[in-house]
């Protein structure tokens, strides 16, 4: 139950720091938090904590205001969301992850040591696919009907995207570029007048980051990495590096900046649209594509253009007038 609540708090903060200012919560969704807190507290105290807790992030949508809050105790934030009144699903996108797990589903060992052989990028890259597939540490975080996410594109790339970890449709596709945020990359990368198969596109995670389950076997949502995870995956994108040796990365998002940085990141602000350096490549930090799906308008979509273009004029492409104007 703990955990649960940690990360709900967690997760609150995180798309804070992200640039959400707004959430929307199923009815489903509350009931649930209404009946953990319920069974836990009862239902006066779990009112009473709500009316303590400051708030972090407001949502305003259909019949009701729903109060995500500061982390400063889980089982507040959690008590502050079951205990306003039911709320319809708002036009906004819905907050995934909301019930998550604060760590993976199984421990994991300290990261091992990627030896690859020599030989072509082709050779290296077969050799870094098998190390992964077979490393016990990762196929312990496989989910059931998932598949591992390797990344793909050309090994000759200039610029290599990573996002933190693949999502629910990237892992039972096997590819970083499935569902609605891949989609979005791929218009992304086009808008840069490159193809993404000229470009190397992965995930710091070659897993999706396992989540609680309910009682029927259902789980209950999304969730960033754990520091721990980010750590174990970063090895393995390291090694992809020295394969590939791409002049730019850019990082997808808070987590992965986190990861490729290897240190604690309050905010994507802190760190996006600055140059700094990864294994020998210029590091650039966007935001995620998600992102942009769940807020997108001109005010934000241009910042992240603005980054990419950044990165084309690193790499030497020609940016048009009308590359210039984009989002203006």
């Amino acid at each position: 139950m703990r955990a649960v609540l940690q990360a709900i708090a967690e997760e609150l903060q995180r798309l804070k720091s992200d640039g959400e200012s707004t959430v929307a919560v199923s009815d489903e969704t509350l009931a649930g938090l209404r009946a953990m807190v319920k069974a836990q507290r009862g239902e006066k105290a779990a009112v009473a904590a709500a009316s303590e807790v400051p708030v972090a992030v407001r949502a305003t949508v259909a019949g009701g205001v729903v109060a995500p809050v500061n982390p400063l105790r889980a089982e507040r934030a959690a008590s502050a969301l079951a205990a306003v009144a039911p709320v319809a699903p708002a036009a906004a996108a819905p907050l995934r992850g909301l019930v998550a797990a604060k760590s993976g589903g199984h421990e994991l060992p300290a990261p091992p040591k990627v030896v690859l052989p020599e030989g072509n990028k082709a050779t290296r890259w077969a050799a870094l696919q098998a190390f992964i597939a077979a490393d016990a540490g990762c196929a312990a975080q496989f989910a059931p009907g998932v598949k591992p996410v390797f990344g793909l594109g050309s090994l000759e790339a200039k610029i290599i995207f990573v996002a933190d970890a693949p999502s629910e449709d990237e892992a039972r596709a096997g590819s970083p570029l499935a569902g609605a945020s891949g989609e979005l990359l791929a218009k992304m990368i086009g808008a840069m007048g490159l193809k993404p198969e000229t470009v190397f596109v992965t995930t710091l995670l070659p897993w999706r980051p396992q989540t609680l389950a309910s009682e029927g076997g259902t789980a209950l949502g999304d969730r960033p990495p754990s520091a721990a995870e980010l750590v174990y995956g970063e090895v393995f994108f390291r090694a992809l590096v020295e394969i590939v040796r791409p002049e730019v990365v850019v990082a997808l998002g808070q987590e992965a900046a986190q990861g490729l940085k290897s240190e604690k990141i309050k905010t994507l602000a802190e760190v996006r649209g600055q140059w700094t350096e990864y294994a020998g490549a210029a590091l650039m930090v966007t935001c995620k594509p998600s992102y942009l799906l769940r807020s997108g308008t001109n005010r934000t979509k241009r910042p992240a253009w603005e980054e990419l273009m950044k990165v084309m004029e690193r790499v030497g492409l020609p940016i048009s007038e009308k590359q210039r104007g984009y989002f203006l």
